[in-house]
């Protein structure tokens, strides 16, 4: 299964120093000028945006909705429980095996699914998230900033770019923070401090507590960070590198219950979807086709086992063994309105598009993957109108959607309106970062065209193109005077 990412082409190159500059703060501590004060909340909020957008460009944004209504859901829990705030929070799943979760400005949290799936329950889920929460109601972000009063953000912001584009990208940012002060020939070493991490720490804790969670939740976390603290110094995982003291916090935290009884987790179905559904679409594949698969070889009648099972084998293109067991799922649980649409998707991919388009059409669960599949399936069955109207759905909901971008317009052109199919096809191209098929099928686009006010839109894309063309000509010549100087 596909899942997309916000992939804007205009503000690429300051979206990448945005994210870097961003992350520096985080993880290093931003280099920032001797005059440089707190941020206020209108510049966290600001720079939030910036910082979103970059983040959504460089990593893989999970878009599952059962597991981001869940995260959300969890999260909120926990922020019902804090007085107000000055930030909207906002929670999201990161496709990365790593034990990693962290805050960034303006309340916008994520954790990585590496984590995830180390979870037990939602007591060491709220946990995690009550702990960056409090990161961000305290302010660390900014008093880090405050306090890094070293060389000038915009040289910083520049070399660091710079590092990215020779790095391949941001998959190795967890390890190469340390360049951030390259241009003054220091090293930004600068994490959380350990007074960060108490205070993140005793207010997490009381937000837990008031929203209903177990303490003993964040006890067996910080228990399962500790388990890769063997590794070398260069190899240890993010989230040990900028959340240190573990060991102290567990000492803690066993003082602490072991003054009261023992809690066990509550059994949440809510959960165990959400895991299953991270474990089997976004961890890895084998180790996870094991785990379910002795799950049922113990308890044959285990709904969810056979769910997550049917899941892996979709992904591994074993579409007959999914929809086997993705069937036993949903006889086992006849009411649940996820199941079908992932039996619908299944019952595609082996080529039976009567019963994927009975499924998908009556599928409860109204989701961007239900759409898609039941596009393709109508597509399949040469339904080109009701195919269309399927791909507009998932635009109109979601429209950084590259992939329906690509599909609307071949389910266009198959209908002969070649002004749209041409449109949307460039749409696409555009959102790929591929200017030279945009150009083509926007100029042809344009020779179909009959609408004014399409053709509004298409030049004004295609005057977006050009500008950024001449933006990143700049940086070019930018990039090779900052590397004369250094």
């Amino acid at each position: 299964m596909q899942r997309h990412t916000y992939n804007p082409l205009l503000c690429k190159f300051k979206k990448t120093i945005s994210l870097l500059t961003c992350l520096s703060i985080l993880f290093c501590g931003l280099i920032a000028p001797k005059t440089a004060l707190a941020l206020s909340i209108q510049e966290e909020d600001e720079l939030s945006e910036e910082f979103l957008k970059a983040v959504f460009q460089e990593f893989e944004v999970i878009k599952d909705p059962v597991i981001d209504e869940y995260v959300n859901k969890v999260g909120h829990n926990v922020v019902a429980a804090m007085p107000p705030q000055p930030f909207p929070y906002k929670f999201y799943a990161v496709r990365q095996d790593a034990y990693n979760a962290f805050a960034g400005p303006g309340g916008h949290i994520f954790i990585f699914s590496g984590l995830f799936i180390a979870l037990e329950n939602e007591d060491e889920l709220a946990a995690l998230l009550a702990h960056e929460i409090a990161h961000v109601s305290c302010r660390h972000i900014s008093d880090m900033i405050q306090k890094s009063k070293k060389a000038g953000l915009a040289t910083m912001a520049g070399v660091v770019a710079g590092i990215l584009v020779g790095l391949g990208g941001a998959g190795t940012l967890g390890s190469a923070l340390t360049i951030g002060s390259m241009a003054a020939g220091q090293s930004a070493a600068l994490a959380y401090s350990r007074e960060h991490e108490v205070q993140a720490d005793q207010i997490g804790r009381a937000y837990l507590q008031k929203a209903g969670y177990n303490l003993t939740g964040l006890q067996s976390v910080l228990k399962k960070i500790r388990t890769v603290d063997w590794f070398g110094p260069d190899e240890i995982p993010t989230y040990l590198r900028t959340h240190p003291a573990t060991e102290e916090r567990i000492i803690y935290l066993d003082n602490l219950l072991g003054r009261n009884p023992a809690v066990l987790a509550k059994k949440n179905a809510a959960f165990d979807r959400a895991h299953i559904r991270m474990t089997a679409l976004y961890g890895n594949p084998d180790q996870a086709a094991r785990i379910f698969k002795a799950r049922i070889d113990t308890n044959p009648n285990d709904a969810m086992a056979h769910y997550g099972y049917g899941l892996v084998m979709e992904r591994n293109g074993s579409a007959k063994t999914a929809i086997t067991h993705l069937t036993a799922a949903q006889k086992l649980l006849p009411d649940d309105r996820y199941i079908q649409t992932d039996l619908g998707e299944a019952c595609f991919l082996a080529g039976d598009y009567p019963q994927a388009l009975a499924l998908l059409t009556g599928a409860p669960h109204n989701t961007p993957d239900k759409y898609l599949y039941l596009g393709r399936t109508q597509m399949a069955l040469n339904h080109y109108a009701e195919a269309a109207d399927a791909f507009k759905q998932i635009i109109d909901d979601d429209p950084e959607h590259g992939e329906a971008y690509y599909l609307l317009g071949e389910a266009k052109g198959k209908l002969g309106e070649m002004g749209s199919a041409h449109y949307y096809l460039g749409q696409h191209y555009f959102k790929k970062d591929d200017p030279k098929n945009a150009r083509f099928h926007l100029n042809k686009a344009l020779e179909y065209e009959k609408n004014p006010e399409q053709i509004e839109k298409i030049k004004g894309l295609l005057k977006e193109m050009d500008e950024s063309a001449s933006f990143f000509g700049r940086r070019r010549e930018e990039k090779k005077d900052e590397e004369g100087r250094f």
